[in-house]
């Protein structure tokens, strides 16, 4: 008889941004969506200064005078998406988080989770062989996406546009699939070894995998075709992310380094030597002038983009870092480690602003809300937590998992969490229940 995974949603109510016509909500910016020569090509506009008490009106004339996309025409719809960024700015966040979904996911353990950009529907990997869509609201399975012949151990959709999922494999294949009819689109071959991770880039014309045959390789959506393989670990890659331009891409390694490659050419540009032990995470900031790397030698360096030189060490913790983050805007930093507690650094000044204190196993996964005002870690004590990110104090315990928590994640409006347990058993019924 085989036993269930299962995951948890919680849940809150906050209101919701939307997408319009083609301008997008970023996380802290606008994207732009237009042709140039018949080809689609997208622009960011951050707006990292945005906060309560911006006057929009003006911010949109300084927008308008630098950027010649953004018409007079435009100018109230731009107005209107600012006006539902800085109302999520306000959001105080000091709601509780209620269970409201334990759903019957897997007949394995399961790998990762993560949300679309709305948080309307999310996807589950696992050991199963399987990647499975979820809608958040009613916890109906909307497709089984069947084909991997191992493990299948990483996820993303392409967001902010949702409509494409990739899945990366134990059987060294990343497959492209439908988010609306869950058809395979293209299964991309290549790698020796497992895939470990994988991700889009912003513009969702390009797949990036990692694997532990020691490289990453560029795939392009629209023909499955592989662009480029990128050689220079000399060891498994674990982690890689592109920045928000999607220009450039990093690497993460068990070689203790991590690389920035081109990802128009697949060349090299630096290589950050610093850490003393394998890496486990590797991400720009928004403004994609800074990379954070989070290592197993306790340590979290902090580097310039624009140079490769490392400008911090985050030093603290007692054992080895597990993951790590930059809130939204880029000026605040979160750690997590095996050593049970997270850390919070301001990037300015590169000092410990608070200590997480509470869990009573290793914390594996960290991130912030969108607001940039809660954090959320999920620990092998069986727990996730909800934090003050300025203060340190815990605000909420999220319990009723039996095993330790993988992954976590907020959805983009904040308003909902998925956890990934590694549950051995399921009861025989959804619950429902309040915190």
């Amino acid at each position: 008889m085989h036993s269930w995974e299962h995951l948890c949603l919680f849940s809150a109510c906050v209101p919701h941004c939307t997408r319009h016509s083609l301008l997008f909500i970023l996380e802290l910016g606008i994207m732009l969506e237009y042709e140039n020569s018949g080809e689609l090509k997208t622009k960011s506009i951050d707006l990292l200064d945005l906060d309560p008490s911006t006057d929009v009106n003006a911010l949109v004339e300084e927008i308008q005078k630098a950027e010649p996309l953004i018409t007079a025409s435009r100018s109230d719809q731009v107005k209107l998406l600012i006006q539902r960024l800085q109302s999520k700015l306000k959001q105080h966040s000091n709601h509780k988080f209620y269970l409201f979904k334990v759903l019957r996911a897997h007949i394995l353990p399961l790998t990762n989770v993560a949300l679309n950009k709305s948080g309307s529907c999310f996807i589950t990997g696992s050991y199963d062989r399987t990647c499975k869509l979820w809608d958040t609201a009613s916890g109906e399975e909307l497709h089984t996406l069947e084909g991997h012949r191992n493990v299948v151990y990483a996820i993303a959709f392409n967001n902010p546009y949702g409509d494409k999922i990739a899945t990366g494999s134990f059987d060294k294949t990343c497959k492209l699939w439908s988010v609306e009819t869950g058809k395979c689109y293209h299964t991309f071959r290549g790698h020796t070894a497992e895939i470990v991770c994988l991700s889009f880039n912003p513009q969702s014309t390009l797949v990036a995998t990692g694997s532990m045959d020691r490289t990453a390789k560029l795939w392009d959506i629209q023909n499955g075709e592989e662009l480029f393989t990128l050689t220079g670990h000399s060891a498994e890659i674990i982690s890689l992310s592109f920045n928000t331009l999607g220009n450039r891409i990093i690497t993460g390694s068990f070689d203790h380094t991590v690389i920035v490659w081109e990802a128009d050419s697949g060349r090299k540009v630096y290589i950050l030597i610093g850490h003393c032990a394998e890496i486990s995470s590797a991400l720009f900031n928004w403004d994609c002038s800074l990379i954070l790397t989070g290592s197993m030698d306790k340590t979290c360096m902090l580097w310039d983009a624009t140079n490769g030189k490392c400008v911090a060490t985050l030093t603290g913790h007692d054992d080895e870092i597990l993951d790590s983050c930059f809130d939204y805007t880029g000026k605040l930093i979160a750690t997590a480690s095996a050593d049970g507690t997270a850390r919070v650094f301001s990037v300015a000044t590169r000092k410990c602003i608070t200590k997480l204190e509470g869990h009573e196993g290793e914390i594996s996964k960290i991130s912030f809300n969108p607001q940039g005002s809660r954090l959320l870690t999920g620990s092998s004590d069986k727990t996730a937590r909800i934090w003050d990110a300025q203060t340190g104090q815990c605000l909420q315990v999220l319990g009723g998992h039996t095993d330790e928590i993988f992954s976590c994640a907020f959805n983009y409006k904040g308003d909902i969490i998925v956890t990934d347990p590694q549950e051995r058993a399921l009861p025989p019924t959804e619950r429902l229940c309040e915190f």
